[in-house]
């Protein structure tokens, strides 16, 4: 169980935000901060850079169309600029311009709204993607809300339910075309209140790697994290890093790199 470094990027900087805050409604542009850097996200690629963190994810929060959009990339590129080949990268990101951040210098392209289309798996999209780029260089961001007694996966930046359940099934059938998965508990992230356990428990099947993410507040989550799994997924943890404003210091979470 490894932990994965962020970099969060909303308006032109780095955060740590609410992720159920977000809201197309007003172009994408605002949000519930946790935290807002005074620092670039080179400062934090090199960092990470340092410690020898990989497969870190920089995620832009921006919709494409969003007057932000361009001051996120530009940040996106100064971090994969600092730390070639050591970070993934996610927001926006298509079968036609997946290359170009890789390009860039990212080790993987993070996608999910692309593949998800009228609540459901668009194969032919996912093929295209996987042909882009391969295999090995694509990462699914499966991440999840709980409605009823299921997770289901969610787009658009977490507000959009589709009607793929979060399941074994489900991960069998997408890991033929990725790499890795990346799932959010979305609800819980940045909440910092502890972990979403059923969302946890179902990724103990995952065939291939996987990061969890989403209300990670202390070394006690990590370790329910790993018993929950049995140690087979990675994590993330974002705003209750002390890097970030929290109370988890950074170089205890570093230590998870094995």
């Amino acid at each position: 169980m490894r932990f994965r470094p962020c970099i969060d990027i909303h308006g032109g900087r780095v955060k740590q935000i609410v992720g159920a805050s977000l809201s197309d409604l007003t172009g994408g542009s605002e949000a519930i901060d946790n935290f807002v850097s005074e620092l670039g996200a080179e400062h934090y690629a090199e960092l990470y850079k340092a410690h020898g963190l990989t497969g870190g994810h920089v995620i832009l929060l921006d919709r494409q169309d969003s007057p932000a959009y361009s001051a996120d990339l530009a940040q996106a590129k100064a971090a994969l600029s600092a730390y070639e080949g050591g970070l993934q990268i996610g927001g926006g990101i298509n079968d036609e311009n997946a290359r170009e951040f890789l390009d860039m210098g990212a080790s993987h392209v993070i996608v999910t709204s692309f593949v998800f289309r009228d609540g459901a798996v668009d194969f032919d999209r996912l093929s295209r993607l996987t042909k882009a780029v391969g295999k090995e260089r694509l990462v699914l961001d499966l991440s999840c809300k709980k409605r009823g007694d299921e997770y289901f996966i969610v787009t658009d930046r977490w507000q959009r339910f589709t009607d793929v359940a979060l399941s074994e099934r489900t991960m069998e059938r997408l890991s033929a075309y990725c790499a890795e998965f990346l799932v959010h508990a979305a609800d819980a992230e940045g909440r910092q209140r502890g972990i979403e356990r059923g969302a946890a428990e179902i990724l103990a099947s995952s065939p291939i790697p996987c990061t969890y993410a989403g209300g990670i507040a202390s070394e006690e989550d990590i370790a329910l994290l790993g018993e929950l799994t049995g140690g087979r997924c990675d994590f993330t943890i974002g705003s209750a890093l002390d890097i970030f404003g929290g109370k988890v210091p950074f170089a205890r979470a570093a230590a998870y790199n094995v």
